[in-house]
């Protein structure tokens, strides 16, 4: 239960990242953070408690009190949004290319795509932003150990590395809570989170 969870905004009501509950108490606590309602209330620690749980799995009992768990916290002071890199992982590579292989323009589920290097490893390809793109199994076949000049294929769009948001380097994909809906719009996850060797 302490280890689940909380969208932590900036004062702006921005995402910026996520912590868990534990954390979200510490921060409640010492004012550094309010937690916010459903209509965009903000509480402090103290009237936070005077909120009631609905449900008992989204409490936490002390000796005397039931404290509802806050699925959302704003920072107090905080108004940037943290600049950071995009991990490099299937997942985020195929967020990029929007899970349609890059060879033949199909959409195809995650499951059903694999990762090609435009040049390949054993011409001296790495594995970076720029040399890798989705690519279905079919293609992935044909091209082969080529380029894509030497297979005869045209690649639909440049590889580059993809802008960061909040979420590019979330893990797991059922901590989407409903007071999470309004602030953003996907969390996704597995595997395909695992960051790669460049």
């Amino acid at each position: 239960m302490l280890t689940s969870p909380v969208l932590v905004l900036n004062r702006y009501f921005v995402p910026i990242t996520i912590t868990n509950v534990k954390r979200a108490f510490i921060m409640l606590y010492c004012g550094v953070a309010k937690a916010v309602g459903d209509n965009y209330e903000t509480f402090d620690f103290e009237s936070w408690t005077q909120v009631s749980a609905t449900r008992e799995e989204d409490a936490i009992r002390t000796v005397n009190k039931i404290i509802k768990i806050p699925r959302v916290i704003m920072l107090v002071r905080y108004e940037l949004v943290p600049k950071k890199e995009v991990k490099f992982n299937r997942l985020n590579i195929f967020r990029r290319d929007g899970g349609m292989c890059q060879y033949c323009g199909k959409k195809f589920p995650y499951s059903e795509l694999t990762i090609d290097h435009v040049i390949p490893r054993s011409l001296g390809g790495k594995s970076t932003w720029e040399n890798v793109v989705c690519c279905c199994v079919e293609c992935n076949r044909k091209k082969g150990g080529r380029t894509p000049e030497e297979s005869g294929m045209k690649l639909r769009s440049k590889p580059r590395r993809p802008l960061w948001n909040p979420f590019s380097n979330v893990y797991i994909k059922s901590i989407r809570y409903k007071e999470w809906e309004p602030f953003l719009s996907f969390v996704d996850a597995s595997y395909w989170n695992v960051e790669l060797e460049e």
